[in-house]
């Protein structure tokens, strides 16, 4: 589903994170960006973004998004969002995670926008 405003991402993170459409979040992200894992974690490209996002999904649980801030200029904006993950970890234990997101999107040629830096462990990493 293509993002066509900055108010749109993360409806449309939540949506697919919560489908378990791997493909349909990595749409949602340039070839070339970057994405946190895990707190102090960096990793760039595709391939490597989606690993990343296919270990959130492991945790088989719903993910739920806030948006709390959207800061446009021009053909970028700066999101920050709260958001809570409810799923099982690796021993099968209920896992709880919960932060606060920073994003920085970018309105693509053809108008949609996508990821080019996505931290969700911007700050209050739980």
């Amino acid at each position: 589903m293509p993002v066509r405003s900055p108010a749109g991402m993360h409806p449309a993170f939540t949506a697919a994170f919560n489908a378990h459409d791997l493909d349909a979040l990595l749409a949602l992200y340039e070839p070339g960006a970057a994405i946190t894992p895990e707190p102090g974690v960096v990793v760039t490209g595709h391939a490597a973004i989606r690993e990343a996002l296919g270990g959130f999904l492991a945790l088989n649980g719903p993910i739920a998004m806030t948006t709390k801030t959207i800061i446009p200029a021009g053909d970028l904006a700066l999101l920050h969002a709260a958001w809570t993950l409810d799923g099982t970890g690796p021993d099968g234990a209920p896992l709880a995670l919960a932060a606060r997101s920073s994003e920085v999107i970018r309105r693509q040629a053809n108008g949609t926008w996508r990821y080019v830096i996505d931290n969700p462990y911007s700050v209050d990493a739980a």
